[in-house]
């Protein structure tokens, strides 16, 4: 008699089909899974429901979007009951590029659109070649030639008269441009068998974070000229940007650090059996894991320190914070500071979230799925 096997069952692990809407579903798994959980979602509901319906009857409905040059009379009238837009039109050009000359600020406008350029093909993979770096330095030479003048047929403005979006740009991508490699070094250096270089490396980090960056700039600005030579004196933003620079460098050190101690030691010691020197091996192998691993830190550090360009306003220096806050010194317009706010809080905002967005196209490969 034959023996007859069993049929295999089959496997457990398959997914039943979800029946019904799909989007009650999600509601229900996720807003509405407790009696607890749905209270609080009607709750927050509600509340978000009145803060939009307020927003729009104040910014939109009610707000004023045009006026008379430098005749506010308008947005006085609907004080408390719409917002002042027209406010950004009237001051717009000292909020961007503040006292520039006025016939000449096409010059920083145009260097805003080349950083926004240059930040644009950087993102591209495809470009990632040895004629970016050449791209990326001729167009700041041309920015500098915009900015400066002198040259070209091209009246000189000093930087006494540089404000507003461009300073921002320029202290934000110098700082972070420079700081970064000056960080790898940093890394580096504390990870070395060589005492000096790890002592050095050591002091820099630990004095450069304990202290704020405010203090930081307060001494470019106001110490440092106290150590130079009688006639020698290094322009106020160039002091600002060392500053900033050395700031930067200390914080991104310890992140690719972070970042370093997570390479696996195998890889250090493949690169070992390979032959590799100690340069080449960092640079082909261990610095694109150890990045790859602290890309979330570095571009919560990049985000930050882009923002904390604003603290440049301690040492005179007019950033696109700055340059606001002056613009609302007009006797006529002062009462109409939150729309000024939010107007630059939305530039910053463009900036941020388009590093954010981009990191997690960086992330998008690396994530386990």
């Amino acid at each position: 008699m034959t023996a007859i096997t069993d049929i295999p069952d089959a496997p457990r692990t398959a997914r039943r089909p979800q029946l019904g809407n799909p989007v009650l579903h999600w509601l229900r798994k996720n807003l509405f899974s407790s009696i607890p959980n749905g209270i609080i979602t009607v709750l927050l509901m509600v509340l978000l429901a009145k803060g939009i319906f307020s927003f729009v009857q104040w910014g939109i409905a009610n707000a004023v979007w045009l006026t008379p040059t430098n005749d506010s009379s308008a947005c006085r009238a609907a004080r408390g009951l719409g917002a002042c837009w027209a406010i950004v039109p009237e001051k717009y050009r000292f909020i961007l590029f503040g006292t520039y000359p006025f016939d000449e600020q096409w010059r920083p406008a145009l260097s805003v659109v080349l950083f926004i350029a240059l930040y644009y093909l950087s993102t591209r993979r495809a470009l990632w070649r040895r004629e970016l770096v050449y791209l990326w330095i001729g167009a700041l030479a041309l920015i500098s030639v915009l900015m400066w003048g002198g040259v070209l047929g091209l009246s000189f403005v000093s930087q006494d008269r540089w404000g507003g979006l461009p300073v921002t740009l320029i202290l934000a991508t110098f700082g972070l441009a420079v700081g970064f490699p000056l960080g790898i070094l940093v890394a580096l250096g504390r990870r070395s068998k060589l005492p000096a270089i790890r002592s050095l490396s050591v002091l820099y980090v630990e004095l450069i974070r304990g202290v704020p960056l405010v203090s930081l700039l307060f001494m470019a600005s106001v110490m440092f000229p106290l150590f130079m030579p009688a006639g020698f004196n290094i322009d106020k933003l160039l002091r600002a940007q060392i500053a900033i620079i050395l700031f930067a460098g200390a914080y991104l050190a310890e992140v690719i650090r972070g970042g370093l101690q997570a390479v696996p030691r195998g890889q250090y010691e493949a690169a070992d059996a390979l032959g590799l020197s100690y340069w080449r091996k960092h640079r082909l192998i261990i610095l694109p894991q150890a990045i790859r691993h602290v890309i979330p830190p570095l571009v919560n550090t990049f985000i930050a320190f882009f923002k904390d360009t604003s603290l440049v306003l301690i040492i005179g220096i007019f950033d696109l914070l700055t340059t606001a806050k002056t613009a609302i010194i007009d006797p006529a317009w002062q009462q109409f500071s939150v729309e000024v706010y939010i107007f630059v809080a939305a530039i910053y905002f463009v900036f941020c979230f388009a590093m954010s967005r981009y990191s997690r196209s960086l992330e998008a490969p690396t994530t386990p799925k």
